[in-house]
């Protein structure tokens, strides 16, 4: 894989600490559990530690990168509930400087579990502060849904990365999304901000591909990537086989795609803003 970067602020002298980002859309099938763990790896890749935090219960990030589902014995929901602390859950993967803490099935009791606990949406912000220096960005792959679990990865977050599917409908699902995230800021995180917004399964043979892209730059501006991830076989067949894209085929145009993403991401997040 090529590494070449841009020239850029470490974490510390930029933030001073991990950064956390919420990957999220309530609607599923939009390519953002494939943008975790391909942008983790890529980023990895660069030599930046990181850490995946699996808050859906189809654990697919999980499986995604190797993890047996015989083999989460302390999981996300241990961490969310309180019976284990973060250190406990994390688990290495076979990618250097990439980690994960798995999640199982038993995320799907954890909503009503937690209904009457205190600070209930700030489970996971709590078990992070766990996190310390380890890492350089801790990458929540949320579940399609806005639920407390999600509102949990909201309220943790520093900001939020959204998956748009380049299909029909997707700008309306992502007006819910980002009124959702308005309401975190007013009553739970006010640092909480839109990071960005990837355009994943681009078809170039589409039309409808690119009215929803240029729709999406339109109402958002310089909040989408440059960056399009395409609609890729070899993307699909990944998970398969317990690797991310960027492993399992980094020469094909899907893993490209998610290499030149992790490069504009750490653009956005590591290069000094310009002063006006």
């Amino acid at each position: 894989m090529e590494n070449s970067l841009p020239e850029v602020l470490t974490i510390e002298e930029k933030h001073g600490k991990h950064r956390v980002f919420a990957v999220a859309n309530q609607k599923g099938g939009v390519g953002k559990t494939t943008t975790t763990i391909n942008l983790a790896t890529g980023l990895a890749a660069v030599n930046r530690r990181v850490l995946i935090l699996d808050l859906d219960p189809q654990g697919n990030a999980s499986t995604g990168l190797g993890i047996d589902r015989n083999d989460r014995t302390i999981s996300s929901y241990d961490v969310v509930t309180g019976a284990a602390t973060l250190r406990q859950a994390i688990r290495h993967t076979r990618i250097p400087g990439l980690d994960i803490v798995p999640a199982t099935v038993d995320l799907l009791g954890a909503e009503l579990e937690l209904i009457g606990v205190d600070r209930r949406s700030f489970r996971v912000r709590e078990a992070l502060e766990g996190a310390g220096t380890d890492y350089d960005y801790i990458l929540i792959d949320c579940p399609p849904a806005l639920g407390l679990l999600t509102l949990n990865a909201l309220t943790a977050a520093d900001a939020i990365l959204v998956p748009l599917q380049c299909e029909f409908f997707a700008l309306e699902g992502l007006s819910q999304l980002l009124r959702t995230v308005e309401m975190v800021k007013r009553s739970f995180n006010p640092k909480l901000e839109l990071q960005g917004v990837v355009l994943t399964m681009f078809d170039k043979r589409n039309n409808l591909s690119e009215q929803v892209a240029q729709d999406a730059r339109g109402h958002l501006g310089d909040k989408v990537f440059d960056t399009i991830i395409p609609r890729n076989v070899r993307i699909s067949e990944a998970p398969s086989h317990g690797k991310p894209a960027l492993i399992y085929d980094h020469t094909c145009s899907g893993s490209r795609a998610y290499m030149d993403l992790a490069r504009e991401f750490l653009r956005r997040e590591e290069t000094p803003a310009v002063a006006a």
